[in-house]
């Protein structure tokens, strides 16, 4: 079996993972791989932008206090300082590769507003502030000559000490693979692997986020033996486009912190029946109402009413969301815009500090995929970017200033496919992955309780028995390695949910409708996974 060897491992190729590789390449070889392409990630994907407070009239204490109030009581105060003071560092590494964010004539930053904000404080480049951010940040990292960076290559498991015979405290020194291309599994070893795979979304049936989005961080984590950490807060995004044909396309935040209103299919507004800030409410508080008013009114979807603002604005704040819209027939000038609640954004994850620090030696957690305790119950709207660049900066810092090396005559086991044969049923990795998808958005979605949370981890434990015994009978495939994923994200949320008796922030369920004790909720560390 080949072994490639490296100083830094970096899984995933959104903001987080990128600007993780970039800091680490000056301090040794790096190694970055990512499933899809590069761009295939929620990064890509994001519209609003980043939060940093740079008007003279806001100020950090303002941006810690709306993080909390968002998070519900559930933030790390500490933690949202640091996060939050560090902005204006995160925003400069963009800048340095060549990310140009929005101006206005007199050539200050033309900040946006998002829900759930008191002052502006959102650098944008138009409605496509990810993909720019991405296609900037791979420029860089492809011009970089100690950055080795590899598409179509998904990680089967972690490779921890215990498992493999070594003596000594236990710890993560690498990854098994599998290149997509070749279906050679090989292995990279490196005293230092950092995930930044992002979130779970795709383990609901409606979600906003891309087909790679399978929690598979957070499921290496976890069978690895890393603590995970607040997994039912699962951001139900309020503003999904609803059109048949328009698969996972949002409507960003930022048309609403533009002046628009929610309605219902008639354009009366509702959201003043729900919370005093009307529609700049944060987002969970957003998609319990609209999924409230769709439950009432037995109507589909609800919709978002900016035709006050006119066309040459919306073209030119909006282009892409603009242009987007018209090719599905609606025109946000003169049309209501039909809108969604779909999954968005997975507030917990792997437990981690500001710096990447996970509970397993070697292995560090970054961007969405850890839970650092910033955004508490609730993720306030654009602090999602900013807290994969501050971490991904603050972890590489870690990281270099204290050099680990693996010793040289460590010994990766080959890869051992056992009794395993070529899948021949391969209806039954797509049956499972509809039917976890499906009772996830039934049981454990925006409204919860505990009789359908009871049933969802009654049918997971059986869908999990099946998926395990098809793991070891059958030679792995990207698609079965992403379902075993799916299913382990999809239990530690209904394990989590259950272990909630409150409502609180993203977490609501009907049988506990009051906030009761301030805690977290740990799910201990998985079973040990022999290599197949």
């Amino acid at each position: 079996m080949r072994i490639v060897d490296c100083d830094y491992f970096v899984i995933g190729s959104g903001m987080s993972g990128l600007m993780t590789a970039l800091h680490l390449a000056s301090a040794g070889r790096t190694v970055l791989v990512t499933k899809e392409r590069f761009e295939d990630c929620n990064s890509n994907f994001a519209q609003g932008g980043i939060c940093c407070v740079a008007d003279p009239a806001d100020s950090f204490q303002a941006h810690v206090a709306d993080t909390q109030i968002a998070g519900a009581g559930l933030c790390d105060e500490a933690v949202v300082r640091r996060i939050v003071s560090e902005g204006p560092a995160a925003i400069q590494d963009l800048i340095d590769c060549g990310v140009r964010f929005a101006k206005k004539e007199d050539g200050s930053w033309e900040l946006g507003r998002e829900g759930g904000h008191s002052a502006r404080r959102i650098f944008h480049a138009g409605d496509i502030t990810g993909q720019k951010c991405e296609a900037a940040m791979l420029r860089t990292l492809r011009r970089h000559p100690e950055i080795e960076a590899h598409e179509d290559t998904i990680v089967i498991d972690l490779i921890i000490t215990k498992r493999i015979g070594v003596k000594g405290p236990n710890r993560c020194v690498g990854a098994y693979v599998l290149d997509k291309k070749t279906n050679e599994i090989y292995a990279i070893r490196s005293p230092n692997t950092v995930l930044a795979t992002g979130g779970c979304g795709k383990v609901y049936l409606y979600t906003c986020n891309p087909d790679v989005a399978t929690g598979d961080g957070i499921a290496l984590a976890w069978r690895a033996g890393a603590k995970i950490e607040n997994m039912e807060f699962i951001q139900f995004h309020p503003t999904c486009l609803y059109h048949p044909k328009a698969k996972r396309f949002l409507i960003s935040e930022a048309v609403r912190g533009e002046g628009a209103v929610l309605v219902d299919r008639k354009g009366r507004p509702f959201m003043q029946n729900y919370d005093a800030r009307g529609s700049l409410a944060p987002r969970d508080i957003v998609a319990r109402a609209i999924d409230s008013e769709m439950k009432r009114t037995g109507d589909a979807y609800c919709c978002l009413d900016i035709r006050k603002k006119g066309r040459a604005f919306l073209e030119k704040r909006f282009p892409n969301i603009f242009h987007k819209c018209l090719e599905f027939g609606i025109d946000m000038s003169k049309d209501l815009i039909p809108i969604v609640p779909a999954a968005h954004y997975c507030c917990g994850g792997v437990q981690a500090t500001v710096d990447g620090r996970t509970s397993v030696p070697g292995l560090s957690a970054v961007g969405e995929t850890a839970c650092t305790g910033l955004h508490g119950a609730n993720r306030l709207a654009s602090n999602s970017l900013l807290e994969a660049l501050v971490t991904a900066r603050l972890t590489a810092r870690r990281l270099a200033a204290h050099p680990d090396r693996l010793p040289a005559d460590l010994r990766i086991p080959d890869w051992r496919i056992g009794r395993a044969v070529e899948p021949d049923e391969a209806v039954l990795v797509s049956h499972m992955w509809d039917e976890i998808r499906r009772l996830m958005w039934d049981y454990v979605g925006i409204v919860r309780t505990d009789k359908r949370l009871a049933r969802a981890r009654h049918r997971l434990a059986t869908l999990r028995k099946e998926i395990r015994e098809y793991y070891f009978s059958y030679l792995v495939t990207p698609d079965t390695l992403e379902l075993r994923n799916l299913a382990v994200c999809a239990e530690l949320i209904v394990r989590s949910a259950q272990k909630r008796h409150e409502s609180r922030g993203l977490h609501y369920t009907l049988d506990y409708p009051q906030k009761a004790a301030r805690v977290h909720t740990t799910v201990l560390p998985g079973f040990p996974v022999r290599p197949s």
